[in-house]
């Protein structure tokens, strides 16, 4: 049963719009904060400007806080790539990433989908980023369509092979092995949905482009991540709370604030991230129209509860 102070996109259409986040801190009306990492708390490079500080307040107003991110890669890795960022993971109760529920998902097997997918794929990986290390899930990674059972995308950059190692393709190298595969109507797993994230404030090709591409050519995707509610279900567990008690903060529209209407949590949309453009935003922390944002919420059929030009005090 769905609590009654759940939201869904039917039911919010209206935002409040906030200079930061101390508000909703002060009235500790939200135990937990599910908060995505790229666009909100950096770029990939370094911190946004006062996130550190906004993150010791808002532990001190007694919020528990779960990174929760479409990351290809494992919790651990994204706990460690925090911390060398200059974050103090002690503010936070636990890391989920879409890339740590796909490693679980295939390793466990307990999920008839996931039980019956088959243990040969084809996997498209990192490369300048670093392929992904698919050690413990009992893989035979192959290079021939015809051997594949399924597809395991990663990245957007190499394809994987069976000795680990990552060769170099090029998009659009990529999107003809994906016309093969939906040729032989095999499934895909896409551990990372983001179709493309901010880094250094320039956005980069995401796994989920290329699993979109998968679906217009009529092939079978299992999404592992925002926006579907199984990584928010997660998240929630990890910090002992229900729908009621937390907000999640984001800036994709579709992704982070879709995924909080689906799971029926309130939601604080950053202007600042990977929609910058879209709205005309030319620098960090510029305030956002918010009649622009209506209209982009309307396009994506994605509500915010909140909006703030970031993730600030």
């Amino acid at each position: 049963m769905i609590p009654k102070c759940s939201v869904s996109s039917n039911e919010v259409q209206l935002f409040q719009s906030l200079s930061g986040i101390q508000q909703l801190a002060e009235n500790r009306r939200f135990k937990a904060w599910l908060l995505d990492q790229f666009g909100v708390l950096h770029d990939g490079k370094q911190p946004y400007p006062g996130v550190i500080s906004t993150l010791e307040k808002l532990s001190n107003c007694g919020a528990k806080m779960v990174i929760v991110s479409n990351s290809s890669r494992r919790a651990s890795v994204t706990f460690n790539k925090m911390r060398s960022l200059g974050f103090d993971p002690s503010l936070f109760v636990g890391v989920i990433t879409s890339g740590e529920l796909t490693h679980q998902y295939l390793r466990r097997r307990d999920d008839a989908w996931f039980a019956a997918v088959g243990k040969s794929c084809i996997h498209m990986t990192w490369n300048d980023r670093g392929a992904i290390s698919l050690e413990g899930l009992d893989l035979k990674v192959v290079e021939n369509v015809e051997d594949a059972e399924f597809v395991l995308v990663h990245g957007t950059e190499a394809l994987g092979t069976s000795s680990g190692s990552a060769i170099p393709k090029k998009l659009e190298d990529l999107e003809k092995i994906l016309e093969q595969c939906a040729a032989r109507k095999i499934p895909m797993v896409v551990a990372n949905p983001d179709y493309v994230t901010v880094e250094a404030r320039a956005l980069q090709v995401m796994p989920g482009t290329l699993a979109a591409r998968y679906e217009q050519l009529g092939g079978e995707v299992r999404w592992m991540g925002k926006p579907d509610k199984i990584i928010y279900q997660s998240a929630m567990a990890m910090a002992g709370v229900d729908a009621c008690d937390c907000v999640a903060v984001g800036d994709s529209l579709y992704h982070d604030i879709k995924g909080a209407n689906v799971a029926h949590i309130e939601s604080v949309f950053v202007s600042g991230g990977i929609h910058a453009s879209e709205l005309g935003l030319g620098s960090f922390g510029e305030v956002a129209d918010e009649a622009a944002v209506r209209a982009l919420a309307s396009k994506y059929d994605a509500y915010p509860s909140y909006l703030v030009p970031a993730f600030a005090w």
